[in-house]
């Protein structure tokens, strides 16, 4: 699954979003609405993580969810 598809179907996902990172809150995925550099960056702040942790974190999810 490529981002694209993530982003446009956000809303489903979120549910998924939300089982990965249980530190983030509805607020947090509404605002990164499906942006991935917007996600990962809430990643960082949440569980302080590097900008290249968060990015693997991001890219795991991804590939389990293909």
């Amino acid at each position: 699954m490529n981002w694209d598809t993530v982003e446009g179907n956000w809303k489903q996902m979120k549910g998924k979003a939300r089982e990965q990172w249980g530190e983030l809150t509805d607020d947090d995925l509404d605002r990164a609405a499906g942006n991935r550099e917007q996600l990962e960056g809430i990643i960082q702040e949440r569980y302080g993580q590097t900008r290249e942790e968060a990015q693997r974190s991001v890219d795991q999810w991804l590939e389990r969810h293909s």
